[in-house]
């Protein structure tokens, strides 16, 4: 398996690079297209003060700013992808991030979207990994800025028997057709470590059906957490982690649950999510 096409927001910021050097080195192992996102929207004033000319004149300034960076981003862009040729396409406007990249994913196969820690979390200008992989229906790949290049030779699949697990495995295909070694691993309590042996030995056996070097591990722990997930990716040498997204609905907005908040804090790997 394969991905045919790589999605990433693409921003004119420094500690952006690191993301869109990943979309482009994945969409080069995979001789993929790489489709770039350049989307900001001027947030709306939060007063009203009567001087309208002035507010008018805020507005303006604002949307030319905004023409400035979206460019600076088409450039960021072109130069990256220098040598894709056709298989290289850049869209841009005036659009809220998210909802532009969720857009544009029917094109594509993998998001690649900005990871922790985020100085600002600006909805206007910067796209945001949780709502993309609820609404997209893509796998989102989060990359840290501060990380090295994404090698995926060991990776880590977070284990939970549901749906989106299922799904993550499945989205992840790809990575796991190259990779050295693949470590099927579910946190629990020592009360539920017979069941969840059982359900890693499946999955490994899954894998390895498709000729993935594939194992399964269980870690105990009375209070499970994605630290543990973290942990066990930093002592196997591991710097990708891939796992379900689960969210819940809460007064009709999703968010997510603890165990997927807590893997977007971390910086220490790249986490592959899937809803």
């Amino acid at each position: 398996m394969s991905y045919a096409a790589v999605l990433t927001h693409v921003e004119p910021d420094a500690e952006t690079a690191t993301r869109l050097q990943c979309a482009v080195d994945i969409a080069r192992r995979f001789d993929a297209a790489i489709i770039g996102v350049g989307a900001e929207m001027v947030p709306p004033l939060a007063f009203d003060g009567g001087f309208y000319s002035v507010e008018a004149d805020w507005v303006v300034a604002m949307r030319n700013t905004i023409d400035e960076r979206l460019a600076a981003a088409r450039r960021a862009f072109e130069s990256a992808t220098a040598g894709f040729g056709e298989r290289a396409r850049f869209e841009s406007g005036f659009e809220l991030p998210t909802r532009a990249m969720a857009s544009a994913s029917r094109a594509a196969d993998l998001i690649v979207a900005g990871g922790a820690p985020r100085r600002r979390a600006d909805p206007y200008r910067c796209s945001d990994p949780a709502e993309l992989a609820i609404i997209s229906g893509r796998p989102v790949l989060v990359a840290p800025p501060s990380a090295p290049a994404l090698k995926a030779r060991r990776i880590v699949l977070a284990w939970k028997d549901a749906r989106e697990a299922r799904r993550a495995m499945s989205d992840a295909l790809p990575f796991f057709e190259r990779a050295e070694r693949v470590i099927v691993a579910a946190v629990c309590e020592s009360a539920g470590a017979k069941d969840a042996k059982a359900e890693v030995d499946d999955v490994a056996g899954a894998l390895r059906r498709r000729g993935i070097a594939a194992e399964a591990q269980v870690v105990e722990d009375a209070h499970p957490s994605a630290h543990e997930v973290m942990r066990l990716a930093a002592q196997t040498a591991a710097d990708l982690v891939v796992c379900g997204a689960y969210g819940h609905s809460r007064l009709g907005e999703w968010v997510f649950g603890g165990f997927t908040f807590d893997l977007l804090q971390h910086d220490e790997a790249y986490v592959l999510f899937s809803h």
